[in-house]
This record gives structure tokens, C-alpha cells and sequence, in this order.
């Protein structure tokens, strides 16, 4: 298995904004508003669903009795709230295949020069270029 490494906050910011075209400021404040929301949605008590991602909801766990591994002194662990993540379809397929493999350079394509087409043959119709996206300044 391959070494683990961390990846930050900033890390996925820098790789957003790259991906979108937008500011790396924008991406951030869009980031921890989301990641804000999340927060302020569990800690509500409301679960949130993420289709083909995943499910955050809060769970209560309830009280117990544990006992200190050093002094095997009994100890009473009252009751609390912890977030639960169940792992979404897409997710759980993504992690079992392992890594995506890299993208492959699309091949860049040369105009060829044209073959005189035989007597008599119908030429054929140009093909339209593939409608632009967009322009908007939303991030997604």
C-alpha cells in the first residue's frame, strides 16, 4: 500500500481554483462557507446527504462506564453527541479501485489537407464547432 500523505485545505483550494478559473480567494471563501454550513447543520442536529458522496448525521452515544488503563480505576463516561459519516456509493467504489489513474493527454489533433474527393461524389457537410460554454463568474 501506498504511503499517506495530507492534504490541506489550502492544497485543495490552489487545485480548485486551477481547475475553475476562479481566484483562490473566492474558492477559499466558498470552501469554509460550505464547510461553516456543515458545521452549523450538525450541530443542529439535522443530518445532511450528499448524493453518491456520503451522509453526516449525529449520533448520541450513550452513557458508559470505562475503566482507566493506567490506574484500572472505574470511571463513568457520560453521554455525547459525535457526527457519524456513512460513505456514499461513488465514494466506496472510488476508494476500493484504488487511486484514479492520471488523465491521459488528449492527442492534439493536426488539420490534414484535404483528398480531391472522385468525380462525381457529394461532398460532405462541415461539421459546426461544439457550442462555447458560458461565461459565468459562478465557481461551479
Amino acid at each position: 500500500m501506498e504511503e499517506q500523505r495530507t492534504v490541506t485545505k489550502k492544497q485543495l483550494v490552489n487545485r480548485l481554483a486551477e481547475n475553475t478559473g476562479q481566484t483562490k480567494v473566492v474558492v477559499k471563501e466558498v470552501v469554509q462557507s460550505f464547510l461553516d454550513e456543515i458545521i452549523d447543520e450538525l450541530s443542529q442536529g439535522n443530518r445532511l446527504e450528499f448524493r453518491e458522496f456520503g451522509v453526516f448525521e449525529v449520533r448520541a452515544r450513550a452513557a458508559r462506564r470505562a475503566q482507566n488503563p493506567r490506574t484500572l480505576e472505574k470511571v463513568e463516561v457520560p453521554e455525547k453527541r459525535v457526527v457519524r459519516f456513512k460513505v456514499g456509493r461513488r465514494m466506496r467504489e472510488r476508494i476500493e479501485d484504488g487511486p484514479a489513474p492520471a488523465a491521459p493527454e488528449a492527442p492534439v489533433e493536426r488539420p490534414q489537407s484535404p483528398e480531391p474527393a472522385p468525380p462525381g461524389a457529394v461532398a460532405p457537410e462541415p461539421t459546426p464547432p461544439p457550442p462555447s460554454p458560458p461565461s459565468t463568474n459562478s465557481p461551479f
